[in-house]
Order: C-alpha cells, then sequence, then structure tokens
C-alpha cells in the first residue's frame, strides 16, 4: 500500500482528513497536494505581537499555494487553526521535535536567547530574522538590521516611519501590501451578549492597559466623562476589561451609566469586541483583537512611535496636547502622564470622524 509522505494533509500519527471523513487512501485519493515549501514562524508572544504577525501567513500561501506553516508560540489558543497548518506550545515536546526538523524557510522574529538558539540550530536553506550570535540576539542578515536597531537605540526608533507590519515583512524580504491580520471573532460559540443594544451604535471602551506601561493610561474620571457623554449622544457604550480592570470598570460603570458585562476568557473577550462598531482603547491587546477583528477603532497613544500602528483606515491615533517624553517608558519622569493632556472632548470628536458624522 502507497502512502504519499509529501501531502499537505498527511499526518503520519494519525488518519489525515480525507481518510477519516471519506475513507479514502492515498492510492484513490483525489485531494493529494504535495507541499511546496516548509515554512516555520518563531514568533513567541506578546499576544498581540503575535496576533499582528499573522499577515505573514497570507503572503506566504499566496508565494507559495500547498506551503505548509508552523508557528510556535505562547499563545496557540490566539492563531487561526484553519489558517495554519502546525500550531504548536512553546514547550520541551516542541523544542525536541523542532530541533530534528527541517524547513525551507524558518522565521525567528523574537530576540529571546531561547528562541534565537533554537531558529540557529534548526536546518533550513533559508533563515530570516534573528539568531543567537556571542550569546545575544543578533540578525540572521542586513533584512533584519533596521528592525533589529530599533530594538537596542531609541533615537533610531523614535525616528522610524514604517509600520510593525512593513518591519516584519521586510525581515523576510518582502514588500508589504496591506495584508491585514487573522484572528477568529469566535462567533461560531454563540456567546449570549442579549444585554447589549444592537439598535444604537455599540461603543466599547477597554479601559486598561496591563502593568507594564502605565504610563499610557488614560485617567479614569476621563473615561467616565466620555462614557456620559456618549450616552447622552445616544450611543450605547459598554466598559471592556480584564480582571485587572474590574474595580476600574465597576466605579466608571457607577459614575457615568455605561455597561459593564464583567470580565472574560479571551475567547468570549474576542467575542464581546466583536459585538462593537466601535472600539476606543490605549495601545494594549485590545488594540491588536480590535484590528484583528477589522473593528473601527480610536485608538490613544502617547509613549510609542504613532508609525508603528496601522489602523488599516478603520480609525484614527489620537494624542496628547503636550508631547510625550518618556518614550518607551513605564514611568512617567514628570510624575503625571501625559496622557492627562489628551482631553475628553477630541477623543469625543475622533469617534464621531471615524464614524463619519
Amino acid at each position: 500500500m502507497k502512502y504519499f509522505s509529501d501531502c499537505i494533509q498527511f499526518k503520519g500519527d494519525l488518519p489525515c482528513r480525507p481518510n477519516k471523513e471519506f475513507g479514502v487512501e492515498c492510492n484513490d485519493c483525489q485531494s493529494y497536494m504535495p507541499v511546496s515549501k516548509r515554512i516555520l514562524i518563531i514568533k513567541l508572544g506578546a499576544m498581540g505581537d503575535v496576533i499582528r504577525t499573522t499577515p505573514l501567513v497570507s503572503r506566504y500561501k499566496e508565494l507559495y499555494p500547498n506551503c505548509k506553516i508552523t508557528w510556535l508560540t505562547l499563545y496557540t489558543d490566539i492563531l487561526p487553526a484553519d489558517e495554519i497548518h502546525e500550531i504548536l506550545p512553546f514547550n520541551l515536546n516542541s523544542i525536541t521535535y523542532l530541533s530534528e526538523a527541517e524547513f525551507d524557510i524558518v522565521v525567528n522574529l523574537d530576540k529571546e536567547k531561547e528562541a534565537c538558539a533554537l531558529a540557529k540550530k534548526i536546518v533550513a536553506p533559508e533563515k530570516y530574522g534573528y539568531t543567537l550570535d556571542k550569546n545575544q540576539a543578533s540578525p540572521f542578515n542586513q533584512l533584519a538590521n533596521h528592525k533589529y536597531l530599533t530594538g537596542i537605540f531609541d533615537g533610531v526608533s523614535k525616528s522610524n516611519t514604517l509600520s510593525y507590519c512593513e518591519e516584519i515583512f521586510a525581515i523576510c524580504g518582502l514588500d508589504y501590501k496591506g495584508e491585514e491580520y487573522l484572528l477568529d471573532n469566535q462567533a461560531s460559540v454563540g456567546y449570549d451578549w442579549s444585554g447589549i443594544d444592537k439598535s444604537k451604535k455599540v461603543i466599547g471602551l477597554n479601559t486598561g492597559c496591563g502593568g507594564r506601561w502605565t504610563t499610557r493610561l488614560w485617567p479614569e474620571d476621563y473615561f467616565s466623562e466620555l462614557a456620559t457623554m456618549l450616552l447622552d449622544d445616544g450611543y450605547e457604550v459598554i466598559l471592556l476589561g480584564g480582571e485587572q480592570e474590574h474595580e476600574r470598570n465597576s466605579e466608571i460603570s457607577f459614575k457615568s451609566g455605561a455597561k459593564y458585562l464583567g470580565f472574560f476568557p479571551l475567547k468570549q473577550f474576542i467575542n464581546q469586541i466583536d459585538q462593537c462598531d466601535l472600539i476606543v482603547t490605549q495601545v494594549t491587546m485590545g488594540m491588536h483583537l480590535t484590528l484583528g477583528l477589522k473593528k473601527k477603532i480610536v485608538l490613544m497613544n502617547n509613549i510609542f512611535n504613532p508609525h508603528e500602528f496601522d489602523v488599516f483606515g478603520r480609525g484614527e491615533i489620537v494624542m496628547p496636547e503636550k508631547e510625550c517624553v518618556c518614550f518607551y517608558a513605564g514611568k512617567c519622569k514628570l510624575g503625571q502622564t501625559c496622557m492627562h493632556d489628551l482631553p475628553v472632548s477630541k477623543v469625543f470628536s475622533s469617534i464621531k470622524k471615524v464614524l463619519g458624522i
């Protein structure tokens, strides 16, 4: 009996999909597709960066029909399983497998030493991104030099005019053509959002920013004031966030009357964002989820280079009136962050503009 291990659907340890669904074997299968390229992407984290790396999948599939894409990550749940053939968690089992595997292309976009060490070890004729040299992260080749330098010199990072997607495509020797994020909206689960009034435009306020760079946090009272203005103008307003934002969102809801439905597991949180027409957010994971779901967005930014973010023509980036002096800093040098100098009226006007009102 023949078997075709070069088929993109062949598993080796389990029946393939055509065999399982239709009972066919390799000799009489009409779905045989030989793998054109075996491609490994290493992007461990952060979660938002994993999401905004997914445009590479679309381009590689366009360049190499029937390519087989493997992705190593810390966040396996966030990647679309229908687009990526192998999604591997970063653990000993995966490292053992990959250390002996062979690929045509390896892309490592992480500068963590463990990722660089693994990328260096894996056999592949083409390698892009970062490797390990003298026990430090280092570019595989000159294509990664620009992005590498933005990570080690603030001056280079501040002068950068490329978006993240443009940078990672350049690392791979590709021109970015506007490919968007790949993200499942989790609609198949059938979550109950009957508490949201869909007869109105639904505005989601993502009020948190995580604990690393709290300098990007917009004041709680500002969110309360914005929610009140939006409600008075006839919008449905819901407050978004995780467990860390529970107390904050409860207080904003109490002060403004905006709806707070609680915090949810990741997949339900993604689907909650998908219920909204527009999201107001700081630079957070919620921002990447919003862009992945192709929602309209008003993005508040202060400490990051605004060129880094592409809102794909569906939103606007708003900045404080006062120039930020805390580039990529977690603690404000001046005591009170410049996010206090981003007026509520400016964000409100931007919402109206993005909605086309």
